[in-house]
């Protein structure tokens, strides 16, 4: 792992009132005879794991923000004590290739320029400049808690991907990048709940951004196959071979967001985002959401990882585990066999612990500890692109 050591948490506390270890190379076998290597580029996309990050966009509130918070709600300010990198310099420096960006809708625009704690503390109770005429354009907007938790590396949705997409055409060879999209709702009244058009305005963004051949879609992972379930059980996703330099998105909501994603795209036909569904029997099943490895958690996420799915889940929580330097949910986490492991530390917060998450041998990916075919070269994984090494 490279780069300057920085802050890197992450948390998702609404501030409202007072304000894994495998001990195998992945598919090592048990055979008295080796395998053959499987060609790197021929091993599937649900077959290696990676390190990703939770919140990727966001740094701390402004100092005098963050300061009141401390006095206000001391418990709930620790959970904000955490800052990322701008996204190329995560790609780049510390091997990431999943990220989350929390998007909240705003087809008038407008609607984030005011930030009611902000003139409590001596500050601007809206921006000025080029940044008030970011978040009064319309289009969709990236932030942690409108109001209060409001710093991001990168403004609105459109600006978050166009940064992905620059570096991804920079590094052609690099792995899918997997990007976590979470649609969230204003804190403050009035109420905006989220609608299916702008749900479709997401996909809309997207394609704004990204030609279609740079996107893993459910429908290219169908292939032809009856159900989008059918296809990841039996023929599999793609290969490394067509998946470098592409990304890949999926959706962070359950519930009625999803739901209404899926009006009209029942099997997720014609979407661009994969969903997390209730059942893996679902049509529209490829893709899980799992945070918690820990318990009877990590049974299920390797028992989804062996049917063929593709799993997101987290090695760690704001503070606890830094604070503490445990290391056992991050090795619950990689031993899941989730493909998707993501960190609020992939470098060390050195004010709590020496804490650190990445793969065991270090490096961009590695086989996957459940789901990697005989003879997977972890060696041949551990750098996709000239800029990041083992």
């Amino acid at each position: 792992m490279q780069g300057d050591v920085r802050v890197v948490r992450s948390g998702a506390a609404v501030l409202v009132a007072t304000l894994v270890l495998g001990a195998v190379a992945c598919g090592s076998g048990e055979s008295a005879t080796p395998r053959p290597a499987a060609p790197v580029d021929d091993v599937r996309l649900n077959q290696i794991q990676v390190m990703g990050t939770h919140n990727s966009y966001r740094v701390r509130p402004p100092a005098e923000l963050f300061d009141y918070l401390k006095v206000q709600s001391p418990e709930l300010a620790s959970e904000l004590d955490y800052a990322h990198r701008p996204l190329t310099e995560q790609f780049s420096l510390l091997g990431n290739r999943q990220i989350e960006l929390d998007v909240y809708p705003d087809p008038a625009g407008g609607r984030y320029l005011d930030r009611p704690f902000s003139a409590q503390v001596g500050l601007a109770s809206s921006p000025v400049g080029a940044e008030a005429e970011v978040l009064a354009a319309p289009g969709t907007k990236v932030l942690h808690v409108d109001g209060i938790d409001y710093a991001s590396t990168c403004p609105t949705f459109v600006a978050c991907l166009t940064e992905v997409r620059d570096w991804s055409v920079a590094n052609p060879t690099h792995l899918p990048i997997m990007i976590l999209v979470e649609v969230k709702t204003p804190t403050f009244p009035p109420p905006a709940p989220v609608t299916g058009a702008e749900l479709d305005a997401l996909d809309a963004e997207i394609a704004s951004v990204f030609p279609p051949e740079a996107v893993i879609t459910p429908d290219d992972v169908r292939n032809g196959a009856a159900t989008l379930r059918d296809a990841v059980t039996t023929t599999g996703w793609p290969t490394l071979a067509e998946s470098r330099g592409k990304v890949m998105f999926a959706l962070d909501n359950g519930g009625q967001v999803r739901d209404d994603y899926l009006v009209g795209h029942a099997g997720l036909e014609g979407r661009t985002m994969f969903a997390s569904m209730e059942s893996t029997d679902d049509p529209a099943a490829a893709f899980f959401k799992e945070n918690d490895p820990l318990g009877e958690n990590l049974t299920q996420i390797q028992d989804l990882v062996r049917q063929g799915f593709i799993v997101r889940t987290r090695a760690d929580e704001p503070v606890v585990q830094v604070s503490a330097n445990d290391r056992s949910r991050l090795e619950a986490a990689l031993s899941s066999g989730a493909q998707f492991v993501s960190s609020d530390y992939l470098e060390p917060d050195l004010s709590y612990s020496e804490y650190v998450a990445s793969l065991p041998e270090g490096g961009v990916a590695r086989c996957n500890p459940v789901s990697g075919p005989p003879g997977c070269d972890n060696a041949a994984l551990r750098s996709d692109t000239q800029g990041v090494s083992p």
